[in-house]
């Protein structure tokens, strides 16, 4: 008897820090599994994937950034401008499940809980469809975004808020 309440115990809190561990130490959960690590349960919520913070923005050093999520069957921002002839850095999650992307014949990944760093160089203005290559389910075949690259001209024109998706154009 003493054994089983003692099995019983330990079955329980193990259940207990294994539920613990997973829903409410993200900190040490960002530690365990690298500084890339994010939880795909608030991206939306909390951190640099809030959307208020998606699209394009310019950094204080002047050097441009994308940030997108990909979900079951769009890409958030569905369409995005960029600067054309200029290296981009690419910062980008998935919300659910693997889907994999090519931009102008160069390939990139978004994973579930993992921020993928990468760079956009288009050479030229024009727009770049974005097909998703990774079946991700049912609506995979609908799954399509935008890039487009804009001038220089053009992109200063625009104010801040008018540079974080296509709808300026």
């Amino acid at each position: 008897m003493k054994l089983e309440f003692g099995l019983s115990i330990f079955v329980i809190l193990l259940v207990l820090l294994a539920t613990r561990f997973n829903e409410f130490d993200a900190p040490l959960v960002k530690i365990i599994r690298g500084k890339n690590w994010i939880d795909p349960r608030r991206l939306h919520v909390e951190g640099e994937f809030v959307e208020s913070n998606l699209g394009t923005a310019q950094e204080l050093d002047g050097s441009l950034v994308v940030r997108m999520i990909a979900t079951q069957y769009l890409f958030v921002p569905r369409c995005i401008l960029v600067l054309a002839g200029v290296p981009v850095h690419l910062r980008i999650t998935s919300a659910d499940v693997e889907h994999k992307f090519s931009v102008n014949g160069v390939d990139h990944e978004a994973t579930p809980g993992v921020v993928t760093d990468s760079i956009l160089n288009l050479p030229k203005p024009g727009n770049y469809e974005v097909p998703c290559k990774e079946f991700c389910g049912a609506g995979h075949y609908a799954m399509r975004g935008e890039v487009v690259a804009v001038p220089r001209d053009q992109f200063r024109s625009l104010r801040p808020e008018e540079r974080v998706t296509c709808a300026a154009r």
